[in-house]
C-alpha cells in the first residue's frame, strides 16, 4: 500500500511561495488507478501547464491543460495577508464546480495544505504537496485521508519547465 501517516497543521507562508510556479510547463500525471484497495498501479499521462501571477504576486492561475483525457482544469490561488495562509481552489471541465479549498504555505522548498473535501460521496481530508526541485522542475501530490492518521497518496505530478 502507498499510505503515510502525517499529522500536522500547514504552515504559513508568504505571498511569494508560488513566484516558482509562474510561467509553462509539461507535467507528467501519475493517478492511482484505485483508491482505497491497495492498488499499486499507476495511470501516466501528460498535461500542459500554465501558470500568471495577479495582485502583485498574491494570486496566480494555473490551468491544466490534459488533452489525451479530453479535460483541463484551473487552480486559483490566494494569498490572505491576515492569517498568512494560501487558499488553493480547483475546478475543472468535467464538474464544472469549484473543489472546496485546501489552505497552507511553504516551509523552504516545501509546501503543504490542507483542506476537506469528498472522495466518491465520502467525507475525507485532503493534503497537498508541493517541492520546488530546482528552477526547472517542480512536483505537486495529493493524499487523501479518512480519519486524520493514515493517508494515501493518490495523484503525483512532476513539472518540467518549458524552455522560453
Amino acid at each position: 500500500m502507498n499510505y503515510h501517516a502525517v499529522n500536522f497543521a500547514a504552515p504559513t507562508g508568504d505571498p511569494h511561495d508560488f513566484d516558482f510556479l509562474h510561467g509553462d510547463w509539461v507535467v507528467t500525471n501519475r493517478r492511482l488507478k484505485q483508491r482505497w484497495t491497495g492498488c499499486t498501479d499507476w495511470e501516466v499521462f501528460t498535461g500542459y501547464s500554465h501558470c500568471t501571477p495577479y495582485l502583485g504576486g498574491g494570486a496566480n492561475v494555473e490551468e491544466m491543460d490534459v488533452p489525451s483525457h479530453g479535460f483541463s482544469g484551473l487552480s486559483m490561488r490566494l494569498y490572505d495577508h491576515e492569517s498568512r495562509r494560501w487558499a488553493i481552489y480547483w475546478i475543472n471541465s468535467r464538474q464544472g464546480t469549484l473543489f472546496p479549498p485546501v489552505h497552507g504555505g511553504f516551509m523552504g522548498d516545501h509546501g503543504v495544505f490542507v483542506g476537506r473535501d469528498e472522495d466518491r460521496g465520502e467525507a475525507v481530508t485532503v493534503q497537498f504537496f508541493w517541492t520546488r526541485l530546482d528552477a526547472r522542475n517542480a512536483r505537486w501530490s495529493q493524499a487523501f485521508s479518512r480519519d486524520g492518521i493514515i493517508w494515501e497518496t493518490n495523484w503525483i505530478m512532476e513539472f518540467k519547465r518549458l524552455a522560453p
